[in-house]
């Protein structure tokens, strides 16, 4: 790999771009022909948009987030389709039409949602890939599959099989991508090799991973580059965010920054993704403060105002690396 100079920092890239005037396969198991007839298959790679997560968001109604995103530059909005999220998952028939509705008047893209399906027989999977299917949506993250205590970590990955076969049929079904994340913690998809035996004679159309740049970093280290190698068949949407270290003897932590403020090398990701064509909308996290780990007492206008003000200079950084970094 090429190793490009030290990426700009953020202040460097907003003030350029305010300068610049820019502010084996799952395929053997052919799908049934009247699946194939009632609807086309899904594309390969989807455009590079660029889609908020709602998370932090969440205390705002869908009309008012639709707004906010709309207003701040992003292509569309990752609604979370979960317990505890913009839409809850006993109420997905009725609810996400009117997120994605709410998205689609404020002239945005609704591509990915965020859920936490991990199982193809719990009642409310069906209905959410169902329900996203018909609205359009192509792309959602699953939820996570821990490791039990008292098993090893190989038996566990068996008894997992069947679960991530049965979603990937039923992606299929309703031409989906369903996604783990790769993400820190005692689950599958932590050190990517896990999930690459899970799904590495399934087909990519329909499951693989969510790649986060930001937990790669934090848990790859100087090899977090061999996770997108490993798995860039896979990658069908991405998360953006970034980090920096605090530590002190016997002890490190992990405090999230906005982007460009990190550790992150942005220069040396999107030159790995350009090399392996990896392409697909992006999802932009905010975990850092004010979005998160504060009780935000401000009023409601003024809260709005500061994540608006936020939001706009972590997307102007990013619109920045795709600019410097154009897909082929």
């Amino acid at each position: 790999m090429n190793i490009e100079s030290p990426t700009p920092t953020r202040r460097e890239f907003v003030k350029r771009l305010t300068l610049a005037g820019a502010a084996l396969p799952l395929g053997t198991l052919a799908p049934p022909a009247a699946v194939a007839a009632k609807k086309p298959a899904m594309a390969a790679r989807g455009p590079e948009r660029i889609h908020v997560f709602s998370k932090p968001l969440q205390w705002l109604s869908y009309e008012a987030t639709a707004e906010l995103a709309a207003e701040t530059g992003f292509d569309g909005i990752d609604y979370t389709v979960r317990p505890g999220g913009h839409v809850l998952p006993e109420n997905v028939e009725r609810d996400l039409p009117r997120a994605v509705e709410a998205a689609r008047k404020a002239g945005l893209k609704s591509e990915m949602i965020v859920t936490a399906i991990n199982d193809p027989h719990d009642p409310h999977t069906v209905p959410i890939l169902r329900t996203a299917a018909r609205l359009g949506i192509r792309y959602y993250r699953l939820g996570t599959l821990k490791y039990p205590d008292n098993a090893s970590i190989w038996d566990s990955l068996q008894s997992f099989r069947p679960a991530v076969r049965g979603l990937a049929e039923l992606n299929r079904e309703y031409g989906l991508h369903g996604a783990f994340q790769n993400h820190p913690g005692i689950q599958v998809a932590s050190t990517f090799w896990d999930l690459h035996e899970l799904v590495r004679d399934l087909d990519p159309q329909w499951i693989g991973l969510q790649y986060d740049v930001r937990h790669a970093f934090a848990d790859g280290g100087r090899s977090w580059s061999m996770g997108l190698r490993l798995m860039h068949r896979w990658i069908r949407c991405m998360t953006i965010k970034d980090f920096k270290w605090e530590q002190e003897p016997g002890k490190g932590t992990q405090e999230n920054v906005p982007v460009g403020e990190g550790i992150v090398n942005y220069g040396d990701y999107f030159t790995l993704l350009r090399k392996f064509k990896v392409t697909g909308p992006f999802t932009l996290h905010f975990e850092y403060p004010p979005f998160e780990r504060v009780r935000n007492t401000a009023p409601a206008p003024e809260r709005r105002r500061i994540l608006a003000a936020q939001t706009r200079m972590d997307l102007a950084v990013l619109k920045g690396h795709l600019a410097k970094h154009p897909p082929a």
